[in-house]
């Protein structure tokens, strides 16, 4: 999507009278307008193609960190590929996705005109050149430590990742400055685009599962302010390597997801849509303190453009009302079987192996594996978010340069 570029001039006037001007001195002045005119159009084309002074901001590449609600196969290519019904709506193949088809991180790169985001981690058949996908699931933003390790959490935690990225940007200019082939540039980040990108954030859902898992509800509010101040050094450590430019999604309700319910007894602790009230409201919790550590983020990095994305609002809504937008029970799932035979894994019985089996109707569903979303309702949630209708700032994705444009030119 190619940002619309203002004309420039309408400043500048000359006059003379050939009373007083030679020819050749009209001559040499207009020939140094011209020079000066086409110099300023030079200079601010190329500050529109970096950002976009018109009502599209110009991203040459997207950057994603998060878990498994934006892995489009890193954990697959690290661990074990994610088999089928996995990836049987649109791309017809296993994709590396917790999904039946597209995860929201797959609808901003289309709503930006960009391909889909290739896994950092995935070797074959990667293409890199707008953006990389350093997410995996089961990632935390807290780095793993035995609690988590036990329950069964990815390694490949938030500060994993930011090391990926590092080293992703040390070696893409290392071999632009060693002169590489133009083929393997094709497949390559420009240098300068590192600071034009759009860093996006998906992150902190397990954090709060595992906790979930180890704590009392008690301790795991007491530990938001941890995670919470752990993601902003995150958010610092990439602005110091040049990002500028983030789009930050809160959690999710937790609690209304289809495997946390099945396991929750206490009915006095359960609101109107069947979701546990306690989870979701630690949930919020967690939203709260990270849209605050936003706000302290704009004034400590008063160069940079940061979009709040209400994600939880997005969803919560999907579900509270999700028979009037086509949807089945919003707490029933489409695939695999609770503790038995989970759509992400293989079942091996009498020596042989089989893949989990697909409702015949996955659009209806919202979840699509008890945990994971399915590729309707990521649909519907994505059409809520790019439009910035629940951001801080109201700003569409497509326009999430604009507060970094107005710092600059303060």
């Amino acid at each position: 999507m190619e940002a619309v570029r203002p004309s420039v001039g309408n400043g500048i006037s000359w006059r003379w009278t050939t009373g007083w001007a030679s020819k050749n001195s009209v001559k040499t002045f207009t020939i140094a307008a011209l020079f000066g005119v086409a110099f300023s159009l030079f200079l601010l084309s190329g500050r529109q193609r970096d950002f976009g002074q018109s009502d599209t901001c110009y991203f040459p590449a997207v950057f994603n960190f998060g878990d498994s609600n934006s892995d489009t196969g890193g954990k697959s290519a690290a661990f074990r590929r994610i088999p089928l019904p996995n990836g049987n709506v649109f791309f017809r193949k296993p994709s590396g996705r917790y999904c039946n088809g597209k995860l929201i991180i797959d609808l901003i790169a289309e709503n930006l005109g960009l391909p889909y985001l290739s896994a950092y981690l995935d070797s074959i058949g990667t293409n890199f050149r707008h953006g990389a996908n350093f997410a995996t699931g089961g990632s935390t933003i807290q780095p793993l430590d035995a609690r988590m390790t036990k329950i069964g959490y990815s390694p490949i935690s938030l500060d994993i990742q930011l090391a990926q990225f590092e080293q992703f940007k040390e070696r893409v200019n290392e071999l632009y400055k060693e002169g590489v082939d133009s083929n393997i540039k094709s497949k390559l980040p420009r240098p300068e685009d590192f600071s034009q990108a759009l860093y996006t954030f998906d992150i902190g859902q397990n954090d709060l599962d595992g906790a979930f898992k180890s704590m009392t509800e008690k301790q795991v509010i007491e530990s938001i302010p941890g995670i919470i101040n752990q993601f902003a050094q995150a958010v610092k450590r990439l602005h110091q390597h040049g990002a500028r430019i983030f789009w930050i999604h809160n959690t999710g309700p937790i609690g209304c997801l289809p495997f946390h319910v099945l396991d929750y007894t206490p009915t006095e602790n359960v609101d109107r849509n069947g979701c546990i009230r306690s989870h979701n409201e630690v949930a919020q919790e967690f939203n709260r303190q990270l849209k605050e550590s936003v706000i302290q983020l704009r004034m400590q990095l008063p160069d940079a453009a940061l979009t709040y994305v209400d994600i939880y609002s997005a969803k919560y809504s999907l579900i509270s009302d999700g028979k009037n937008h086509g949807f089945a029970n919003p707490l029933g799932y489409c695939c695999g079987h609770y503790r038995d035979n989970m759509c992400w894994r293989k079942k091996t019985e009498n020596g042989t192996e089989t893949l989990s089996t697909s409702c015949s109707n996955p659009s209806a569903y919202i979840s699509w594996d008890g945990i994971h979303y399915s590729h309707a309702a990521n649909l519907w949630v994505a059409s809520k978010v790019v439009g910035g209708w629940l951001s801080d700032p109201p700003t569409p994705i497509t326009k999430a340069c604009r507060m970094f444009l107005h710092s600059e030119h303060q």
